[in-house]
């Protein structure tokens, strides 16, 4: 999705969704300032991010498999397979917006939007450092799991949510995926 939107200057969010500091977030909260609330919607989204990861990663695994007679001697999958898997790295784009509507009946944080978010309104990127990737792909694998309850999931996803993300600025992306 971040090449997507190098590429097309503007990005899709899946369904419209997005996460925001929205009033019903800020009734959630006993006490916080706007960039505390902003934090608490940057980590719903990082978490948000480990399930596009995952849709990415079993996407890739479908489209990798071997055909009938397709596989390499070395590698046991068909050439250039490997150059697809997913970077196990959490991505948030940090947009300025305002024609967002609020979804209370997801979550105290999610809003959908109505349009894309051009490259123009990125106010930063964060991303997971590289080191983070070990734990960000076993939070992949439990994240639905966490979310229901399973405390043992919830432990692995902790591990991923501890590392935090890198500040980027949009004009840094390009680069930022060069090196991904």
């Amino acid at each position: 999705m971040l090449r997507e939107l190098v590429a097309n200057r503007e990005l899709f969010p899946i369904g419209g969704t997005a996460f925001a500091v929205t009033p019903t977030l800020r009734e959630a909260y006993a006490s916080g300032d706007d960039d505390e609330l902003a934090e608490v919607a940057m980590g719903e989204s990082a978490r948000a991010s480990l399930r596009l990861l995952a849709a990415e990663r079993d996407d890739v695994a479908e489209s990798s498999e071997p055909s009938e007679g397709g596989t390499d001697p070395v590698g046991g999958t068909e050439p250039g397979a490997a150059s697809h898997r997913p970077v196990y790295r959490r991505a948030v784009i940090a947009a300025d917006v305002t024609d967002a509507k609020l979804r209370p009946d997801l979550d105290d944080a999610v809003v959908r939007l109505t349009g894309p978010i051009t490259y123009e309104r990125i106010a930063s990127v964060h991303v997971d450092l590289a080191e983070a990737e070990p734990e960000v792909a076993k939070a992949v694998d439990v994240v639905d799991a966490a979310d229901l309850g399973d405390t043992d999931a919830e432990f692995v996803l902790g591990d991923a949510e501890d590392h935090q993300l890198a500040w980027y600025a949009a004009q840094e992306l390009p680069f930022l995926l060069d090196l991904l």
